[in-house]
């Protein structure tokens, strides 16, 4: 898949989200509001924030698409990060309101009408955002975007939360079908506030991987190993050292010293940083990869040693 498809593939399923966030939120809110149910309510809040969301995430992947300028030298890929870092504290509002709004419904219990419409509109939450959240994970994995899996861990997030509030729903009208006069209310904003417990913690877990790559944090340590093994496997390198990594966006940024043979000629040096930015480019697709040349002077310094072999030959 080429860049241009890649962004098409991006902004096409991201609408999607958009679209179906938007009618989420219409049916949540007017049946929240006819039967007067704090959890679907709260659940047209955690659809309205999901939209939010997805309308950021779409505004990144527009932003991030733009190539390197004059005054953003490593392109825009951090845009993605930032809309992560939005949304994330965007759901900790929305969270801290439910929770509010639950215990109000607690301390002043009010009775549920229509509780059928309150399951079919819960159930049809559940199904519509699995679709599309999976549709979302299936990009966001193939393109390594930041955005776009935030955006389908908050349609995931909402579709356990849903089937929550509707298995919750059920169990009222069980309830008080079979022991007529019996009110059990307090079940309805008791799971509310769970939802909201589950939002957080979807929250805290996006907040922790945005911030990571805008602090510039080392790839995960497996990333690492893999890059120290491909730059060992090339035959000239005697041995490498501060090998730098951090993540914006979808684009990695690794730098490196090599280590060769002070009689290697600048020509054949410089094919040998080609071979071991191919060989990381396999792997690591659109990784900008910077190497600085060093000789060899056969007396190894400390930070040589861990990496430091016989040239290949």
């Amino acid at each position: 898949m080429n860049t241009q498809n890649i962004h098409a593939a991006k902004r096409n399923v991201v609408k999607l989200s958009v679209v179906s966030n938007s009618v989420l939120v219409v049916f949540k809110l007017a049946v929240g509001l006819l039967i007067g149910s704090v959890s679907v309510l709260s659940e047209a809040i955690h659809s309205g924030i999901d939209l939010v969301a997805a309308l950021i995430a779409y505004v990144a992947v527009r932003s991030s698409a733009k190539p390197a300028d004059k005054d953003h030298h490593y392109g825009h890929d951090k845009f993605e990060n930032v809309s992560g870092f939005v949304e994330a504290i965007l759901i900790f509002l929305a969270a801290a309101w439910i929770i509010y709004e639950a215990v109000q419904k607690i301390l002043r219990p009010q009775a549920i009408e229509m509780i059928g419409w309150g399951i079919l509109v819960m159930g049809l939450s559940a199904f519509m955002n699995l679709a599309v959240s999976r549709m979302l994970f299936k990009v966001g994995n193939a393109t390594d975007s930041i955005a776009i899996k935030a955006d389908a861990w908050h349609l995931l997030t909402d579709v356990y939360t849903s089937a929550g509030v509707m298995g919750g729903l059920f169990l009222i009208w069980i309830i008080e079908l079979l022991w007529v006069g019996h009110h059990v209310h307090w079940i309805d904003p008791a799971i509310a506030i769970l939802v909201a417990l589950m939002i957080i913690k979807a929250a805290y877990e996006l907040t922790a991987q945005s911030m990571g790559d805008l602090l510039d944090g080392a790839l995960p340590k497996e990333d690492n190993a893999k890059i120290e093994k491909l730059i060992g496997a090339q035959k000239g390198v005697i041995s490498f050292k501060n090998l730098r990594t951090r993540k914006a966006g979808a684009t990695r940024f690794i730098e490196f010293d090599i280590l060769v043979d002070g009689k290697m000629p600048v020509v054949d040096a410089h094919a040998l940083t080609d071979l071991i930015i191919a060989a990381i480019d396999a792997s690591f697709a659109g990784a900008k990869v910077t190497i600085h040349i060093e000789p060899c002077e056969k007396k190894c310094p400390e930070d040589c040693l861990p990496n430091c072999a016989e040239p290949k030959k």
